[in-house]
Order: C-alpha cells, then structure tokens, then sequence
C-alpha cells in the first residue's frame, strides 16, 4: 500500500511541474504535505494490517464451512465446442539486441531452432536489415505450440516525416507454404519523454540497471560526458545523476531507446551538464550552460583508421614530377577502400574531380576552417555540394585517382583558404553557439534547467531514486 501512495506522489509531482507549470516553492510545500500524508497512511494500514494478521483473541467469528463439488456435478460438455488455431493466438516472445550479437545468438535466445529460417536469413536479398543490428532494439517472434515460427518483426530504422511524425522501418518474416517471405513495413511510432535519477554505489551501469535506465542510454552518458568523465577510474560511491531522455513506442510497446536531452553528473562532488540542441530539429549537438560544445571541434586522430603517414608538410620531392615543391598536406598511406571520415562538422564545398587530386571532397567548416580529403576511389553518394556533414562520417575511400603513385589520402587544412601544418597547428578544442542561434539555446536551456533542479530536489527528497514517464508526447512538446 505504501508503494501505492509513494508512486501517486511521484506522479502527482511530475504532473504538476512538468504540465501545469506550478512555481517550485509551492511545489516544496506540496512535496512535505504529500510526504506527511503518505506517512500518515502508511501507519494506519500497516496498524489494520497487523490487525488482520493477528486477530484479537475475543473475536469470535466463525469461518463459512467449505462445500466440497464433486466432479460429476460439472459433467464435461463436447457439444458446441470451438476449436482454436494456434496461429490465432500465437505464444510472443521478444529479446532486445545487446552489443556483440549475432543473428544466431538472438535465435537462441528466442528458441528458433528451423534450419530453414538461418538459410533463408543468410541467403534471401529483402532481409538485408537484419544483419544490422541496433543495440537496444527489440526483435519479436511469434510461435505455435509446437515452436515453430509464425512471423518475426524486427522495427530497426527510426526517422521523421516531413510533417514531423516519428516513422520506423519494421522488417516482417511470415512463413509461407515450405519457406518464408519477407518484406519492409513503414510504421508510426511515438515517443516517450523519461526522467531518472540515481546515484553509484559499484559502478555507473548498476546504478542505472536499478532504476530502470536502459543500456544504451547509460553508454550515451559516458559517450556524452567522456572528455570530462573517466568512467573506470573516477567514478565514486555517492556520484549522483539525472538524465532526461527519449524512448520510443509502437501501439504502446517498446521499440527503442532515443536520445539523451538533457543530464546532470556529480563526480566527486563536481557538477557536469549536458544539454541537447538543435537549431534544425535534425542535426545536432551536446552543450554545457554556458553554449560550448562538448563534442572537440575537430578529431585529434587522423581522418582514417589502418593508416601511416607516408608524406609531411612541406617541401619535399614530387613523386611524379621529380621536382621541389610545396607539399600543402600531409598524405596517408592505406590499402586500397579504406572508409574516410570528416574531421569537423560543416558544408560540402566541392565533391568530384579536381585535377592532381583526383576525385577530391573540400568541406567549409565553422569560422576561417576548411579540410580538403584528395585522391579518392569513390566518394560516398551522399556527399554532395551545399550538404551539410558531421564529425566523423563517411566521405569516401581511400584511391589512387589524379596524380598519386599508390593508394592514400592527401589531406589538408586550411585557414583563410590558406594551407597550413595538420601535425603542428592548434586547433580549437570546442566550439561555441553560433550567435544566430543563441536565443534558440537559452530557450532550450532554461526549460531543462528548471526540469533538472527539480529533479534534483526529488532525488533528495525520495531517497535517491526515481523513474518517471510521459507517455506518447512528441520531443517538440518538451521545448
């Protein structure tokens, strides 16, 4: 009965802060009177409990006597019966994708043994999906009684409609006569708005495990706050955190995880922020309080992994040429295909061929920035001129294409349109909101800020922890 009371109070606060705005003074009284009560209660029916329990002595009451039906008096009845198919009322089971698995361990888990299905996953092109598995997504089978397979619905890809509807990509594999057919389904989703709160005794992953804050949202917090935060070494007992964060619904069951909107970490009694915002309601960033960006503004490793490099800033020997000249980059040697990435976000400047480089991508990053990625075998499709393009995505791969001698990656830097040393330049380490957008930011900020001191005060306030959802609300209505 307490837990009863303790989750009305929970959500009656919730309710009356986050939906009808009331100020968090009056909000405080409210908590004690609340509290008070559920106290109160909380004795009076742990009084007539006990009193339940262990009936007084003087209560004579007798108990009703127990009439023992025979069998024959409920004769079984043949006539009229329905007999009901098991692919009416398949048994459902569902596991959610952990990090590392493959197809044949969800099978597993889900207790499908037909050889017939492993072939047809391995083999048939329309299930092309399945073999990119989302951590935290859920997969769902159905069974008849003997365990064989009805359908399975994997919901695997999540984007927006032009009119800001949340759409999915559920793939569907029914069986059909002696094998299975599959097929792509668009489905409308919804998302949820969740707040948590918790605090470390052993490790951030069990403090999470234990209220309830799936798996891949936990690792979003360490991805998120990482350059601030060792989280094997710095994490102590008593660390605290609240974290706001998107979880998504189809017809009111689980799908997948969203974003992190907006957290607070205390480590060793220092605080830490982080706000999501969007100026585009598609592409975004994590930011402190005060507007910078918690993402380095430029990747301090080279734009490709498996690589050397082959050739310095500088003067130098042209291969080809056999002259001096001005090298304007500094070139990377990898195998033929290897995938290359931005080093910054910003727009695509130039995407095809140019000259000695060959096929060539220059993006025009924030401020004076701009990076050249030269020879390549093939740019990526969707890196067209005008185009936006983020940290560490796809460009292309690594060629031999213009005047190069091998595959590698010619890669420069420039300030002002001006070369400059990679190796030795200080780059920015974070960025700061474009004044364009500062408005925007400050809007945002302050309706989580107020949602996060509030969550603060209920942690403290209901013993550390605390699990609250908002059903069905779009991530427009948060801001």
């Amino acid at each position: 009965m307490h837990c009863v009371f303790q989750n009305l109070i929970n959500h009656l606060l919730i309710y009356f802060f986050f939906e009808k705005k009331i100020h968090s003074n009056k909000i405080k009284k409210l908590i004690h009177c609340l509290l008070t009560i559920s106290l109160a209660t909380f004795s009076l029916v742990s009084a007539k409990a006990i009193g339940k329990i262990f009936p007084s002595q003087k209560d004579t009451t007798e108990l009703p006597l127990i009439k023992i039906i025979q069998n024959d008096e409920f004769p079984l009845i043949y006539k009229n019966s329905i007999i009901i198919e098991d692919n009416e009322f398949p048994y459902i089971n569902e596991t959610t994708i952990l990090h590392g698995d493959t197809i044949s361990d969800i099978l597993h888990r889900l207790e499908i043994t037909d050889p017939r299905l492993q072939n047809f996953l391995v083999h048939n092109a329309n299930v092309k999906s399945i073999h990119k598995l989302y951590p935290g997504c859920l997969i769902q089978v159905a069974t008849d009684s003997l365990g064989k397979l009805i359908w399975l619905r994997y919901m695997h890809t999540l984007s927006n409609q032009s009119n800001g509807q949340l759409i999915a990509k559920q793939l569907y594999i029914k069986q059909s006569h002696n094998t299975y057919e599959a097929k792509e389904q668009i489905q409308y989703i919804d998302s949820e708005i969740h707040y948590a709160v918790g605090t470390t005794y052993s490790s951030l992953f069990n403090a999470t495990d234990s209220v309830g804050i799936p798996n891949p949202i936990a690792i979003q917090i360490t991805n998120i706050l990482n350059k601030k935060i060792d989280f094997l070494r710095d994490i102590r007992r008593g660390d605290q955190f609240r974290v706001i964060y998107e979880v998504y619904y189809h017809e009111g069951r689980y799908v997948a995880p969203g974003r992190i909107l907006a957290l607070e970490f205390i480590n060793n009694h220092k605080i830490y922020n982080a706000i999501w915002f969007s100026s585009d309601g598609k592409n975004g960033d994590y930011y402190d309080l005060n507007g910078s960006s918690l993402q380095s503004a430029f990747l301090q490793s080279a734009p490709l992994k498996f690589s050397r490099i082959s050739s310095t800033f500088g003067k130098r020997i042209h291969p080809i040429h056999k002259t001096w000249t001005e090298h304007k980059g500094v070139d990377y040697a990898a195998p033929l295909g290897t995938p290359i990435y931005a080093t910054a976000d910003g727009i695509v400047e130039f995407s095809g061929w140019k000259n000695g480089y060959g096929n060539v991508v220059i993006i025009k990053h924030f401020g004076k920035y701009s990076t050249l990625y030269a020879h390549q075998s093939l740019i990526d499709p969707k890196i067209i001129k005008n185009e936006k393009v983020l940290q560490g995505q796809l460009l292309g791969y690594v060629g031999s294409t213009g005047l190069a001698t091998g595959p590698h990656l010619h890669y420069e830097l420039r300030v002002d349109n001006q070369p400059i040393n990679p190796l030795s330049f200080k780059l920015p380490i974070t960025r700061s909101i474009d004044p364009s957008q500062i408005q925007d930011f400050q809007k945002t900020l302050t309706t989580y800020k107020e949602k996060i001191k509030f969550l603060a005060y209920l942690q403290h306030a209901l013993n550390n922890t605390l699990t609250i959802k908002l059903r069905k609300m779009n991530r427009n209505h948060m801001l």
